[in-house]
């Protein structure tokens, strides 16, 4: 006996049709039940008719639980993301590197046509990056960038070097997927919240008034900054949403046993020893230790043209590594 809510699924407008088929065949083979136990003549007829009703139902109910099971797969697969940047190890060459990996991503959203908004920065007296986080919007985003979380390497000879040494440095990504659907509510009691001065874009108001937020989870000692918006309102909505992203992933991770909880297990130290992609520009090449793939014309890879190595790590494409 099916379980399908025959009334619920014609709500969705990907199954209201078959859900009318459904109901229809349903009157159909009630319809026969009924005859074949009013009329004996009539009885191997009516069983072979109740076996073609069946089939077709069963063929329906397919249809719908694989439509069923997609939309549920869609959902996990966030088309919204909190992208975050940090500086590792390496002081200013970090920090510069760590703004060069922002603005790839950037351009690499203007060429997917997602939107891009800066939620939070934090530069230094260069003006790198210490740390930055981005809200991306668009088809298909989380699953395209899942795979950017990790400690990047940077190996360049840096402006400021005079004897002309090769210089290694790091910065952390992080990917957050935003879902429709979360598993759990976040105790108001849990949240410290603080407001300052945003020193960000929005014109003179911004930087009168205490529109920025900072959130602190208390249990476990999370903290999320917004400064972008315009309203102190605004700022502490981002802010939650942030948080609350956090947090489910961290609870995801919990479940899977796959990562300690740790924030630091998803994104790293940025220590140089660990590192999941290497940026080596006196070679002109770009490898993805995780695949053991490089790519090279490194320039126009850092203006966004990632795609090609987005579309090796869905794929799993393992090649030979070039250290």
């Amino acid at each position: 006996m099916s379980l399908l809510n025959i009334e619920e699924l014609k709500k969705n407008h990907n199954t209201s049709y078959l859900a009318g088929v459904l109901e229809r065949l349903n009157r159909e083979e009630a319809q026969v039940c009924e005859m074949m136990g009013e009329d004996d003549d009539l009885h191997e007829m009516a069983k072979e008719e109740l076996k073609s009703i069946q089939k077709q139902k069963e063929d329906v109910e397919k249809q719908i639980q694989n439509i069923l099971d997609k939309n549920i797969e869609e959902e996990k697969i966030a088309n919204e993301i909190v992208l975050e940047v940090r500086a590792g190890a390496g002081g200013n060459e970090a920090s510069l590197f760590a703004w060069e990996l922002a603005h790839m991503y950037e351009l690499f959203s203007v060429i997917k046509g997602w939107q891009c908004k800066i939620t939070y920065e934090s530069k230094n007296e260069l003006g790198g990056y210490k740390e930055v986080s981005f809200e991306i919007k668009g088809k298909d985003v989380y699953k395209e960038m899942r795979y950017e979380t990790g400690v990047h390497r940077v190996q360049r000879i840096p402006a400021t070097e005079k004897n002309g040494r090769v210089h290694t440095s790091t910065a952390s990504v992080a990917v957050l997927p935003i879902r429709k659907k979360i598993s759990f509510e976040i105790n108001p009691n849990d949240l410290e919240m603080e407001y300052s001065r945003s020193g960000g874009k929005g014109g003179q108001n911004v930087n009168k008034v205490e529109t920025a937020v900072r959130l602190i989870h208390k249990p476990t000692g999370i903290d999320v900054r917004s400064t972008n918006e315009r309203s102190q309102l605004a700022n502490r909505e981002k802010a939650l949403m942030i948080l609350t992203a956090k947090l489910q992933q961290l609870e995801e991770e919990k479940e899977a046993k796959k990562y300690s909880g740790d924030r630091k297990a998803q994104i790293g130290t940025g220590d140089r020893s660990e590192k999941i992609r290497t940026y080596n520009f006196s070679q002109d090449r770009v490898t993805d230790h995780r695949i053991k793939k490089s790519w090279h014309n490194l320039p126009k890879i850092m203006l966004g043209y990632i795609e090609e190595i987005i579309i090796a790590l869905q794929s799993g494409e393992i090649g030979s590594e070039e250290e």
